[in-house]
Formats: C-alpha cells, sequence, structure tokens
C-alpha cells in the first residue's frame, strides 16, 4: 500500500510519500514548495488573498505528484500559520473548492500526540519514558509519556517566527536587553510545564522540527547528506554558545554558519533561546535530534486506523472556531 501526507508549515508545503511495508511507513517520494507564509501573515493577522492562492496552487501540486507516485489523495493538515489566522476556514474551503484536498488544521495538542508517535516509533521502546520538544513558526510542544501516546501534552506560543516578529522586529542582530526580554516571556510561559517534566524524570528526550535540526547542526550534529540513521546529539551547554554566534550577527549573515538556511536565519535566533531555555527548565542535558515527526505520525495513523479517521479531522476542523481546539480523540493502545 502506497499513502502519502501534506504538511502546510509557517515556510513550506511538504509532501511526503510512502510505502507502507509491514506497518512502517517507508518514504518513496518527497517534495517541497517554498511558500514562506509566515512573512506574508502577520501574527493573529489574515492570510492574504495572494497567498491562498499560492497555497491551492501548491496542495493541487501536491496532490497530482502524490497521484503520480500511486498513492491517493493525501490528507493535509496546516500548522500554526493557517490556524491562528481570522480567515482559517475561508483558507480551508478554497483548498477543497479547488483542489478536492480535505486541509484541516489541528490544535496544537493534537500535533504534540502525533508527533510524539513518530519519535516514538523512531526511538523504539529502549528509550524509555521519552520527553519531547518541538518548536514551530507559531507554537512550541512539549510531550511526555512512557507509551506508545504521551500521558502529558502542552502547546504553548513561543514559536521561533512568533518571538522572532515580537521581540527581534526593531533590530538586526538585536541588542542583549531584547534577547533577555525574550528569554523572561519563555521561561515564564514554559514554568509550569517544565515543572512536570522534571517530576517526570524522562530517561530520553528528542528534538524535532527543522528549527531543531538546523541548531543541531550548528552545534555539531552531522548533515543531513550523512542519512537519518546516524545519531544526532545536541546538548545544552552547545546551544547556549550557539546562541552567542547568533546574536553577534544580522540575520543575513546567519545564513553563512553551518546548518542554518537564509529562510530559517532570521528566526534561529529565537529558535535557539527557547530550545536552550526549556532545556535548563527541564533540566535536560541533552536531546536527540529525530528525523520522525508531526508527518510520519499522520502516516503511522494511517497505516494502523484506515483513512477514515482522518475525515472525522477535516470535518471537525471546519466546524471548530479558530481559537477552539479540534475534538479528536487519538485512540490508546488497547483502545
Amino acid at each position: 500500500m502506497r499513502i502519502s501526507v501534506v504538511d502546510v508549515g509557517s515556510n513550506t508545503v511538504r509532501l511526503v510519500v510512502a510505502d507502507a511495508a509491514d506497518g512502517v511507513p517507508l518514504p518513496v517520494h518527497t517534495a517541497k514548495w517554498r511558500l514562506r507564509l509566515s512573512e506574508q501573515v502577520t501574527p493573529g493577522g489574515p492570510i492574504p488573498e495572494q497567498a491562498v492562492a499560492q497555497l491551492v496552487d501548491a496542495v493541487a501540486e501536491a496532490d497530482r505528484t502524490a497521484a503520480r507516485w500511486g498513492a491517493a489523495s493525501p490528507p493535509a493538515f496546516a500548522t500554526a500559520v493557517v490556524r491562528n489566522a481570522p480567515n482559517r476556514r475561508e483558507v480551508l474551503r478554497a483548498v477543497r473548492a479547488r483542489t478536492g484536498v480535505e486541509l484541516c488544521t489541528l490544535p496544537g495538542e493534537v500535533e504534540a500526540e502525533l508527533t510524539f508517535l513518530g519519535a516514538r516509533r523512531w526511538m523504539g521502546w529502549r528509550s524509555g519514558p521519552l520527553a519531547l520538544l518541538d518548536i514551530g513558526g507559531g507554537t512550541l510542544e512539549v510531550a511526555f509519556g512512557r507509551g506508545r501516546l504521551p500521558d502529558f501534552v502542552a502547546s504553548l506560543p513561543l514559536g521561533a517566527r512568533r518571538l522572532t516578529h515580537e521581540f527581534f522586529e526593531d533590530e538586526d542582530p538585536p541588542s542583549p536587553e531584547q534577547v533577555r526580554a525574550l528569554r523572561r516571556k519563555v521561561r515564564h510561559q514554559l514554568r509550569d510545564v517544565a515543572a512536570r517534566i522534571r517530576w517526570e524524570g524522562p530517561r530520553t528526550a528528542v528534538a524535532t522540527s527543522r528549527t531543531f535540526q538546523q541548531l543541531g547542526r550548528l552545534c555539531g550534529a552531522a548533515p543531513g547528506r550523512h542519512g537519518p540513521f546516524v545519531d544526532r546529539q545536541m546538548h545544552r551547554s552547545d546551544l547556549r554558545a550557539a546562541i552567542a554566534r547568533l546574536a553577534a550577527l544580522p540575520a543575513a549573515e546567519r545564513a553563512h554558519l553551518p546548518g542554518i538556511s537564509a529562510p530559517r536565519a532570521a528566526q534561529s535566533l529565537a529558535g535557539a533561546v527557547v530550545g536552550h531555555t526549556v532545556l535548563k527548565l527541564t533540566g535536560i542535558e541533552a536531546v536527540t535530534v529525530c528525523p520522525w515527526a508531526i508527518r510520519e505520525g499522520v502516516l503511522l495513523r494511517h497505516i494502523e486506523d484506515g483513512p477514515s479517521w482522518w475525515a472525522e479531522v477535516a470535518l471537525r476542523s471546519e466546524e471548530a472556531a479558530p481559537a477552539d481546539p479540534v475534538p479528536l480523540r487519538i485512540a490508546r493502545a488497547g483502545s
């Protein structure tokens, strides 16, 4: 069986086509379309008409590409950049009407559960009690669990793009006081979540997302060309040093550092501050940078529960108000 998934993020639309052999999604083709929606949308503002048209074109091309690779129309989801837009419903309806693809939005907590599932399967049971960190453009997801799915999840408005817009728009590079102000906000927002993770005492900690992948490379992890099976560790002390390197440079020059891409250079400093602060507050010394995340979580659910579960997600996504969580129950093992 060949399956696929489309992920509409703050910078790109990504397609993964995979063979579901023996219950494992083995990728056979990936593609991406760079839209940079976050650069066209102010936090809390609507998605402009031109950006909606670009999104529709990218999703339509992703659907056609999936079909060429022998996969059915893919489940498609959008993260915080669409979820928080006041014209979210209009965007989802435009995509459905013009492409036939049921693009939906997921609340951050459900994103965290699906990401945890992908990370758990990648890391395996030997990783024991597992903590998950994921930095997106709009939110930070944190999860902890001992089994297939997490016992605890949280989604906080600490995304790298959101915080860059809030704290670093006026000066490039930002002043030391701006960096300290950002760190104070992150500490305040993370206080309760970090206390829970410390109390749980995870045996293993993993970090997912492009932000963490690029920061891991900056901190000395192997480049992507070495393949997904290379062990990639990122230590808290190295991330602290990376903050100093990033803060000393304007965004354009950060793109020359190892691992930092031009589209994410501006938000790399905020991502590093969030990442270091959450590691420090939780007492985690190092994380494994995990290549599996939410897209693999969606594919795993598709394999295990069939395509019908996504139809309910799409329906409830459109019915829910933009600020409301989508009432989606993720089945636990044995249920």
